[in-house]
């Protein structure tokens, strides 16, 4: 395979790199989020819980999502490199067609579909009873998420999540400003859907908004009922597969 072997040295340097950065980037975003909603009580966001998150809770959230940072890291720091030796489908050249502009979209629908669908169905296979106990319990102790939840996945949810779109990137064609702006997205929609509050306007929630894509209305449910409302950005497993609770 091109870009095999990686060198290991190197590879060690951007996966530290890489641990420090998703750590830093967590507290820089989740930290004035956190405080602009649970401190400050917005008047334009909407509380979605009567219940207030304990110390316990985010000290939980924290750390699953700290732990979770040296897990994401590592497939990351893997592709880069394999990347930079020219083994991967990640490409950093500018569109010269309409074909090809047309694609980055494509290509960005394709990407989130496949990690919303992966999501959904491993996320409720492992609601199964015995399985909850070993990869989703840890993130269900916030029975009311704060916006420190968005990564507080159990290390054996974090390992599946964390490799599906590396390997993607290694034979579907990804342009890495796409991959960038995917992270973004991934990134905000966790925080908000996490964060207890609904900070998107009702009529978005309650419009087609609401209808097809998963806000914190959605899933915020999911955290209070434990079952059902499974999927990561949209609401169509749910539709499909008959599990989709409503908004709160």
């Amino acid at each position: 395979m091109d870009g095999w072997p990686i060198p290991l040295g190197q590879t060690l340097v951007t996966y530290l790199a890489f641990t420090a950065i998703i750590i830093a980037r967590y507290f820089i975003i989740v930290g004035p989020i956190h405080w602009a909603l649970w401190k400050r009580a917005p008047r334009k966001a909407r509380r979605l819980s009567k219940r207030e998150p304990t110390r316990a809770t985010v000290r939980n959230e924290i750390r699953l999502s700290t732990i979770s940072a040296f897990i994401y890291a590592l497939p990351a720091a893997i592709v880069l490199e394999m990347w930079k030796a020219g083994g991967t489908a990640l490409y950093s050249a500018m569109p010269e067609s309409v074909l090809g502009w047309s694609y980055i979209f494509v290509s960005a629908a394709i990407y989130l579909f496949a990690q919303d669908t992966w999501f959904y169905f491993t996320h409720r296979l492992m609601h199964h009873r015995k399985l909850f106990k070993y990869t989703h319990e840890g993130h269900h102790r916030s029975v009311q998420p704060t916006p420190w939840a968005s990564f507080s996945f159990d290390p054996i949810e974090a390992v599946s999540a964390a490799w599906l779109l590396p390997v993607m990137a290694l034979f579907i064609p990804l342009h890495v400003g796409v991959a960038l702006a995917l992270l973004m997205v991934m990134t905000i929609n966790a925080v908000f859907n996490h964060a207890g509050w609904e900070v998107y306007p009702d009529k978005w929630v309650k419009g087609w908004w609401g209808r097809h894509i998963i806000t914190a209305s959605h899933h915020n449910l999911h955290h209070t009922k434990f079952k059902g409302n499974y999927g990561l950005y949209f609401r169509f497993w749910d539709k499909v597969c008959g599990t989709d609770k409503g908004l709160v």
